[in-house]
């Protein structure tokens, strides 16, 4: 289970951007947070994957508190999320190939010796093609590093996944490819999904339930 009860959070102490916010999400559930631009839904997002700290409120994932953030997580807590972000090029190091981007989490955890076998799954999970694997992000559209910043999200197997507006800046059809793509992850692991957009149509379609940004009270979780 991965719990946020009243969560205040931002970037600034005197004017948090979230506050006291709580959602429940169960394991091989999908909830979809709906809000307008700006609102705070990503930096929620962020608390939930253990990136950003909260100012106060408690995080609990399955029944015990998470106490440190980033990479003063536990690394049990740390890899059990997967986070997909909107802008892609923000979120991929521009110096490395995409085989080097989607294979980061393996070599940062010591698990060099699963890249071959995942690059070959992940590949074709996300609908990329052997020939853009040694391509750079300036070499590739938004479309296609979007799918290997979905793959290197998947490559640890995380129990949970964050999709921060992932298809926000894509074409209707490569959206429709990595909704599917994450939906059949989800398939055959059980993992639990908390996807960010603006868009109630695709959330609508692609979640179990959806949260309304100004419904996210203790009232709404406890439902």
């Amino acid at each position: 289970m991965l719990e946020l009860h009243d969560i205040t959070a931002g970037y600034d102490k005197d004017t948090p951007v979230v506050r006291n916010a709580t959602l429940a999400l169960a394991p091989g559930e999908s909830v979809g947070l709906l809000g307008p631009s700006g609102c705070g839904k990503s930096t929620l997002a962020r608390v939930a994957a253990l990136l950003h700290r909260p100012d106060t409120g408690t995080v609990m994932l399955d029944g015990e508190p998470v106490r440190g953030w980033r990479y003063r997580a536990p690394r049990p807590q740390r890899t059990a999320f997967g986070v997909v972000f909107q802008q892609p090029r923000l979120s991929a190091d521009p110096r490395l190939r995409l085989t080097d981007l989607i294979a980061e989490p393996l070599r940062a955890t010591g698990r060099r010796d699963e890249i071959a076998p995942r690059l070959a799954e992940l590949v074709v999970s996300v609908g990329l093609t052997p020939d853009l694997l040694g391509r750079r992000p300036h070499e590739v559209s938004d479309g296609q590093l979007q799918r290997a910043c979905l793959a290197r999200a998947l490559v640890l197997r995380p129990r949970w996944l964050i999709c921060d507006e992932m298809t926000a800046m894509l074409d209707a059809s490569t959206a429709a490819a990595l909704v599917a793509a994450v939906e059949d992850y989800r398939t055959a692991t059980g993992a639990g999904l908390l996807a960010v957009a603006h868009d109630q149509v695709l959330l609508d379609r692609w979640c179990d339930r959806t949260v309304h940004w100004e419904k996210l009270t203790a009232a709404e979780a406890g439902e």
